[in-house]
């Protein structure tokens, strides 16, 4: 079984010389942090980072990280990207869940690709769509996940 976290990043600026290199805008920090303060009380451990390459998801791991229990392995996955293949990471995911019982893992990426994710791995989803620095819990078992919830810095906040 592995639990799965997959986060858009936070509200990055809209000029930059491209897309790859967008950066958080102060805002976009304080809501990755928000999100990973209350996703601090839900997760135990955390064994496997993914990020995307693309500097706003990149900076979004670095402001969160801190907050979060220390990640046994931090990876920079090149499919990360917002038009990358859905069905290779979910594959990437199911051969991870074959490794080991219990894995807990982070996903940061980008939309549309974190939509397409989870309906690859939940088949009975469609693809949701994601607020900056939203989050979505996961339980994969048997290649199959099921999505347990889906929050946003607004829905947080609230609670």
């Amino acid at each position: 079984m592995m639990n799965i976290v997959i986060m858009r990043h936070g509200e990055a600026v809209l000029g930059a010389d491209s897309d790859e290199a967008r950066t958080l805008t102060a805002f976009g920090r304080q809501q990755s942090e928000q999100m990973a303060h209350w996703l601090a009380t839900r997760l135990p451990r955390l064994d496997r980072v993914l990020v995307s390459p693309y500097v706003r998801a990149q900076q979004t791991w670095q402001s969160i990280r801190e907050l979060l229990p220390a990640a046994t392995v931090v990876e920079t996955l090149d499919e990360l990207v917002p038009h990358g293949h859905a069905d290779r990471v979910a594959d990437y995911l199911r051969a991870l869940e074959l490794q080991g019982d219990d894995q807990s893992v982070l996903l940061v990426s980008h939309l549309p690709l974190v939509g397409y994710i989870i309906a690859d791995l939940c088949p009975q989803e469609g693809a949701p769509l994601f607020a900056t620095s939203g989050m979505a819990g996961l339980t994969l078992h048997g290649g199959t996940a099921t999505l347990d919830w889906q929050e946003r810095p607004s829905s947080v906040n609230a609670l």
